[in-house]
């Protein structure tokens, strides 16, 4: 199982309000080839950590695809660069964040700022992860701990918000309305 979560605070200049950059994000994944098996609804949620920068849309695609974790993560990176993502501090606003999440039940703890760290080391800590998630994998466990995603979010500390929103199966016209 191949997880990806993806998010977006900031308006793209080409694709417009946060939802409708994830829509369009999810659209250039499908063209190259990336099958989306499954996806959460769209969740508003709190930065973490709190801060004053806008709140975010997130939300989880389960997928399929031949790539491998370090081609797959390659890919999201230039889906990403091609949206606009100009990557400085940690936790900075963003047009388009991609990450993958989980492959399977690979473990790779790869060192370098964009090697490949699956599963996403602080996954586990977010609301806005872990929520969408059990959507597309109800009985998905992390590869390390063997923690069930049910659990995981029993134990996420009590100052997250994550929502779903209003139409939070919509995307951003007529696309992914499913």
């Amino acid at each position: 199982m191949i997880l990806v979560g993806l998010g977006a605070n900031l308006d793209s200049d080409v694709y417009g309000p946060p939802r409708a950059t994830c829509g369009a994000a999810l659209d250039r994944l499908a063209a190259g080839g990336i099958v989306i098996e499954a996806r959460a609804r769209w969740y508003r949620t709190a930065p973490v950590p709190i801060s004053e920068q806008p709140w975010y849309v997130n939300g989880v695609v389960r997928v399929a695809t031949a790539l491998g974790p370090e081609a797959l993560l390659q890919r999201l990176l230039d889906v990403e660069a091609a949206f606009g993502r100009r990557r400085g501090e940690r936790n900075a606003p963003r047009t388009i964040d991609l990450d993958l999440l989980a492959h399977g039940d690979h473990v790779l703890d790869a060192a370098g700022p964009h090697a490949a760290r699956i599963p996403h080391p602080r996954m586990t800590e977010r609301a806005f992860v872990l929520l969408p998630l059990a959507e597309v994998a109800p009985d998905w466990r992390h590869p390390v701990s063997g923690d069930a995603v049910a659990d995981l979010i029993t134990r996420l500390p009590a100052d997250q918000t994550a929502e779903p929103m209003a139409d939070a199966d919509g995307l951003h016209g007529t696309e992914w309305a499913g």
